[in-house]
């Protein structure tokens, strides 16, 4: 089951109809969002595949009901686990760090400076309190569940694959960006969200949702949502903390969307600052790290293990 993110338009809103309309009147309006978000008579492509996936998740009444009491609960916004647990029969991936657990501090930090008072963790998931919060409040969550989502699918690649998440990559001074920023200290920690050695080479990681679609121009991302961001200049500058504090050279850098926000399963931008970068949908992630993303350089059996250890050396992570 798929859920909207904190930053999505929820499947009813993409269908313009309100929550309480009976099955009848969604169907007409499926049908009708249909006809107006189609290619062939000029609608957008990327809304037309969006409507097919609301229907997906309310098209039928048993979908419908387990829907309504996830968007109800907030249940697939709350916290992951500290460990998660593995039902696989082969050993999983070596992983150091808690994915998404440093920006769910800080949105917890600021949620309750916003609200000016503490909350409770059913509180801090209640979806009308998310909805109604800012949105770089909202974006610190819908990153957070984008690090657990692509920690979760690394975790599946098994023996042979070794993962850092939450890496840090020291402070940065200055004018900081609110989601990375520190909360005293006028400085921003930079991390790096997440750092895999695999048999098919070193990358350097960045899971993101923006909450709508993205394009690319000249290497980075641009979209309405993005504003003025830079998230390939970001992860290649974190990545570059890394290489030079463990004296390691990565093979390429990869962006991680949600599927319905990347048009193709897998985009590469080419060589940026000299380093191959591609975008994929969080489900080709594992495809790409077992066969290596277009471009990267390969490592060789004796360099894999000399990486890893100057990794497990250098490589400080901000949660365990």
């Amino acid at each position: 089951m798929t859920f909207d993110g904190p930053l999505a338009a929820s499947a009813y809103e993409l269908l313009g109809v309100a929550t309480t309309v009976s099955d009848d009147e969604l169907r007409r309006a499926y049908r009708l969002r249909l006809r107006q978000t189609h290619p062939d008579t000029g609608g957008d492509a990327a809304l037309f595949i969006r409507v097919q996936r609301a229907w997906e998740q309310i098209g039928s009444s048993e979908a419908r009901a387990a829907y309504d009491r996830g968007r109800d609960t907030g249940g697939q916004w709350a916290s992951a686990p500290t460990t998660r647990a593995w039902t696989g029969t082969r050993p999983r991936t070596t992983s150091y760090g808690q994915a998404g657990a440093w920006r769910r501090r800080r949105y917890r930090e600021m949620l309750r400076a916003h609200l000016g008072r503490e909350l409770t963790d059913a509180e801090a998931h209640d979806p009308a309190i998310v909805r109604a919060a800012p949105w770089e409040v909202r974006r610190l969550l819908a990153d957070a569940l984008a690090e657990e989502a692509t920690a979760s699918a690394i975790d599946g690649l098994g023996i042979g694959f070794t993962a850092w998440h939450d890496v840090d990559c020291g402070v940065a001074w200055g004018d900081p960006d609110a989601a990375d920023a520190s909360v005293t200290g006028g400085g921003a920690i930079l991390k790096l969200d997440h750092v895999v050695l695999a048999p098919s080479g070193l990358y350097g990681l960045m899971s993101e949702d923006f909450g709508g679609d993205v394009r690319f121009r000249q290497g980075e991302v641009i979209g309405a949502t993005v504003g003025a961001s830079t998230p390939i200049a970001d992860l290649l500058t974190r990545m570059r903390v890394i290489s030079r504090a463990a004296r390691v050279r990565f093979g390429g850098a990869i962006l991680i969307l949600p599927d319905e926000d990347l048009h193709d399963a897998v985009a590469s931008l080419g060589r940026v600052r000299s380093i191959p970068v591609t975008v994929v949908r969080r489900s080709a992630l594992r495809t790409v790290l077992r066969n290596g993303a277009p471009g990267a350089r390969m490592l060789g059996g004796n360099e894999v293990f000399d990486v890893r250890t100057r990794l497990t050396q250098a490589v400080r992570v901000l949660t365990e």
